[in-house]
C-alpha cells in the first residue's frame, strides 16, 4: 500500500500539533489550601477510561487523515462475474469465399461475412469472442477476448491473401481448433456458455470429419451454429451437407443460408438472441483506491468519541 498525497498527512500533523499545543496552554494551575479537606465528602470519582473520548478523537483524526492522503494498493486482481458466453467465429476462407454473392452487396462473400461478424461483435459487449479461419487446415487468429476493438481490427485483415496456397474447405479442422480454443480457455468446463458460429459456402473437402468434430462440440457442451453463405442448390443437396445440417441442429444449434448481406445479418441477430450463460473475468488493476479502509472506522471512532461525551461520566464538570 502507498500514500498518493503524502503532503496532506504532514499537514494534518502540524494541525493536530497545533491543536494539541493550544489545548495545553490554555490549561491555568489551580491551588487551593485549606484545613477543611477532609470535613468535605467525595461526591464524584472519574472514570477509569476518563480519556476516552480524546483518544478515539485523535484516532478519528488519524484515520481521516490516511484516507485523505488517497492510499491505493498498487497492483490487485479481481474476479467479476458477469452475464455472457464464450465465441469463437470460425469462417472458411476457401478460394470459394472471393466470389459475389447472388445478391452482391457488399462485392464478395468474405466481405458479407466480415460485415456481419463486426456487426454481431458490437452487440455482444459482455462476451469472450475469439476468431478462428481456416480452408486446407485452421487457425487461430485471435484467442478469446473481451477487447472487442482488438479483434474488429483482426476481422478487417482478412482476405483472400491471409491463407496464399490452400483453397479447399476443410469444416473439420475448423470445427477441431475451435473446440480446442473454447475447452483451454473457458474458465468453466462443463457449462453451456460456449459457442461455434460457422460461416462457410461450401462442403467439407479436406481435413477430418465434420461430424466427428461436431459431436466432440457437443459433448465439451459447445453449441454449434451453421451459417451457410449463398450455398448453391447443388451443394445445399447433398446428402453429406443434409446430414451435417440435421446434425447441427439435432445438437441444439441453428442453421441459415444467407444468400445476401441482408440474409447474413439477420442470421447474426438471431444468434444474438441465443441464451446467455455465466462468464468469470478476471481483471487487473493498478493502483486500487482503499481510502474506505480508513474513512470508516475514523468516522465510526468520531461518533464514539461524541457519543461517549453524551454521557454523564464522561461530561467535564467545573
Amino acid at each position: 500500500m502507498r500514500f498518493l498525497h503524502v503532503e496532506i498527512g504532514w499537514f494534518f500533523a502540524v494541525l493536530l500539533m497545533a491543536a494539541l499545543t493550544a489545548r495545553y496552554v490554555r490549561r491555568r494551575p489551580l491551588g487551593l489550601a485549606t484545613t477543611t479537606v477532609w470535613s468535605f465528602k467525595r461526591l464524584y470519582r472519574a472514570p477509569l477510561f476518563r480519556g476516552a473520548p480524546l483518544v478515539l478523537c485523535l484516532v478519528a483524526l488519524l484515520l481521516l487523515g490516511c484516507a485523505l492522503m488517497d492510499p491505493v494498493i498498487p497492483f490487485t486482481e479481481t474476479d467479476v462475474r458477469s452475464r455472457g458466453l464464450d465465441i469463437v467465429m470460425a469462417v472458411d476462407l476457401s478460394a470459394s469465399m472471393q466470389e459475389q454473392m447472388s445478391r452482391p452487396l457488399p462485392p464478395t462473400r468474405l466481405d458479407a461475412v466480415k460485415t456481419a461478424i463486426k456487426a454481431f461483435v458490437a452487440r455482444r459487449v459482455d462476451d469472450r469472442i475469439g476468431l478462428v479461419v481456416f480452408s486446407d487446415n485452421a487457425y487461430v487468429v485471435a484467442p478469446l477476448t473481451f477487447d472487442h476493438g482488438y479483434l474488429v481490427r483482426y476481422i478487417d485483415s482478412l482476405d483472400g491473401d491471409m491463407l496464399r496456397g490452400e483453397g479447399l474447405t476443410a469444416i473439420g479442422e475448423g470445427l477441431g481448433l475451435s473446440n480446442f480454443l473454447l475447452t483451454k480457455q473457458s474458465g468453466s468446463p462443463g457449462a453451456r456458455n460456449k459457442v461455434i458460429v460457422l460461416f462457410t459456402d461450401g462442403e467439407n473437402t479436406a481435413g477430418r470429419d465434420p461430424m466427428t468434430a461436431l459431436a466432440q462440440s457437443d459433448a465439451a457442451g459447445i453449441r454449434v451454429h451453421l451459417v451457410g453463405i449463398d450455398l448453391e442448390d447443388e451443394i445445399r443437396t447433398k446428402l453429406q451437407v443434409r446430414r451435417f445440417v440435421r446434425a447441427v441442429e439435432g445438437y441444439g444449434g441453428r442453421s441459415f443460408n444467407a444468400v445476401s448481406a441482408r440474409d447474413l445479418e439477420d442470421a447474426s441477430r438471431s444468434i444474438d438472441g441465443i441464451e446467455k450463460g455465466v462468464l468469470m473475468r478476471r481483471t487487473y488493476e493498478r493502483d486500487a483506491p482503499v481510502f474506505e479502509w480508513f474513512a470508516i472506522p475514523g468516522l465510526i471512532a468520531l461518533a464514539a468519541a461524541f457519543a461517549l461525551r453524551a454521557v454523564p461520566a464522561w461530561i467535564d464538570q467545573t
